[in-house]
């Protein structure tokens, strides 16, 4: 089944709410942006969440040390690079075995340069990600757009990228193109923030049922 993550948790009603409806993932965004979480507030609704639902901190050109402490502090299970985080960055986050899992944001405007293109093929021969998260970007923002990128002319970059890594579809997104999207691409899992919110950093919990059902509908 696809791999479903619903991001920008800043509650632990939405949280519930995502989870009862079937989400594998909640995302708590500490980096700048109107779904921002404190490190405590995120552990206060973690705490109260099952053990099996992966609880993931979303990261942009944060220092290492930091990202370490928020791990600790909110109980991540999982951390997503979403700035310009090199490979070596990535390995040498954390050293033990036991580590978050790892994953790598990128926009699909950023899939054509030739530094990430070579990035992505030395990460496929030693892979330091569990999955790729590719998002719509702007020129100014990394992600949380709410806009789709040209999937017509992504779906033969991301069908080469799945025969290396674990591919998670982001980027505008919503209850009623999703299906869609699992359709053209068949990703590993997908994301959403935006397009399941009532407002910034609050859930329409209708659109997030809606959502998590087309999904599993599709599968």
């Amino acid at each position: 089944m696809t791999w479903i993550k619903i991001c920008g948790t800043t509650s632990l009603l939405d949280a519930e709410a995502a989870v009862a409806a079937g989400a594998d993932a909640l995302g708590f965004i500490f980096a700048p942006s109107p779904r921002w979480i404190e490190p405590e507030a995120a552990r206060e609704i973690i705490a109260r969440l099952p053990a099996g639902v992966e609880k993931v901190g979303v990261f942009v050109n944060e220092a290492p040390e930091r990202i370490r402490e928020v791990v600790k502090v909110a109980g991540l299970t999982g951390v997503q690079l979403h700035g310009d985080e090199s490979l070596e960055f990535a390995r040498a986050l954390f050293k033990t075995k036991q580590r978050p899992r790892l994953y790598r944001a990128m926009s699909m405007r950023s899939m054509f340069s030739a530094a990430n293109s070579t990035s992505l093929m030395r990460d496929s021969q030693q892979p330091a990600f569990d999955a790729m998260l590719i998002d719509s970007g702007s020129a100014t923002r990394v992600g949380g757009t709410g806009l789709t990128f040209d999937w017509v002319r992504a779906r033969p970059i991301i069908e080469g990228m799945k025969r290396r890594f674990r591919v998670i579809v982001a980027g505008g997104l919503r209850a009623d193109n999703v299906a869609e999207a699992i359709r053209t691409f068949r990703p590993w899992g997908v994301d959403v923030a935006s397009g399941v919110e009532a407002e910034p950093g609050r859930k329409d919990l209708e659109q997030v049922r809606a959502f998590i059902y087309n999904v599993r509908a599709a599968d």
